[in-house]
């Protein structure tokens, strides 16, 4: 019987966007579900159940990606369904290394994960298996991945927000809007997939000062998004930081889809105590978590 972890994940720039072509930056962070074959499952997510029909799935253990009682929107679902597949695939051979083990699951995981949730980008699944730094962009259907560094001194910090989101409710009043208004909905996701483009060429070329301003410009992209689709993508809190971070000369931004669960800043230093003493007020709590973490592996 094996024992293997994923960690979980932020998508730090192109939400949305990477939909429709446009690049994605997603982190593994040292958050990690655990997933054991020696234990019978005590609950079975939709996902592993649509990966594994017709046999006993793992027993798991997602309490790393929850806080306070709540997850926190770290991609529990993708790291749950490849722990579960990887603790499965050392089964069968005990002495898969990093590499090999991801190869084995990434695929099936994958297909598994859109299956059960009608679709998706699949770059928190890509986290879950690879980690470290990912560029992930949609080619033909298909994700392409490269691993990549961020640029050399730049200053992260994690925040919970005090609300929880959901990514299925946000994405479909984004396809709304884009079925109401569509030349609208084209300027919008063209602003965020001009942001996200900045971001990567900035990650490209080690510009610090250019990947806070691309991602400053995602705030600015898809607070205008979320208004014209009448979806609550950017919080009037995280609103309020962005605003503040735009001051200090940094940025603050949703890690991902929006609406609540988790955000960050990044700016070239470490933000000033003005910054987390706003986020306090405004109900947030710092979350520490390291970035760039080791994909799935055996325990």
């Amino acid at each position: 019987m094996s024992r293997a972890r994923a960690p979980g994940k932020l998508v730090l720039s192109g939400a949305y966007a990477v939909l429709s072509g446009a690049p994605a930056l997603v982190v593994a962070v040292d958050r990690y579900v655990t997933a054991d074959s020696a234990k019978a499952p005590t609950f079975i997510t939709p996902e592993v159940r649509a990966a594994i029909a017709s046999s006993t799935p793992p027993h798991f253990d997602a309490e790393g990606l929850r806080e306070n009682g709540r997850k926190l929107g770290l991609g529990s679902s993708a790291a749950i369904l490849v722990a579960s597949l990887a603790a499965l695939a050392l089964d069968a051979e005990p002495r898969l290394g990093d590499a090999a083990l991801c190869e084995r699951v990434y695929e099936r995981a994958l297909l598994a994960h859109r299956a059960a949730q009608g679709g998706g980008s699949g770059v928190d699944v890509a986290a879950s298996a690879y980690g470290g730094v990912l560029v992930a962009r949609r080619v033909g259907g298909e994700l392409s991945l490269n691993q990549v560094a961020l640029p050399s001194g730049l200053h992260f910090q994690i925040w919970a927000c005090a609300g929880s989101a959901s990514t299925a409710e946000l994405l479909a009043r984004i396809a709304a809007f884009a079925t109401r208004d569509p030349a609208a909905h084209r300027a919008c996701m063209g602003a965020q997939s001009e942001a996200a483009c900045a971001a990567l060429e900035a990650v490209q070329r080690d510009q610090a000062a250019d990947f806070v301003a691309a991602i400053d410009a995602q705030a600015s992209a898809l607070s205008a998004l979320g208004e014209a689709a009448g979806a609550n993508i950017v919080t009037p809190e995280l609103a309020e930081l962005a605003r503040l971070a735009r001051k200090l000369r940094g940025a603050f931004l949703p890690a991902g889809a929006g609406g609540g669960d988790i955000a960050y800043y990044v700016g070239r230093s470490a933000p000033p105590r003005e910054l987390a003493e706003c986020a306090r007020a405004l109900g947030l709590w710092q979350v520490e978590l390291g970035l760039g973490a080791r994909g799935v592996h055996a325990l």
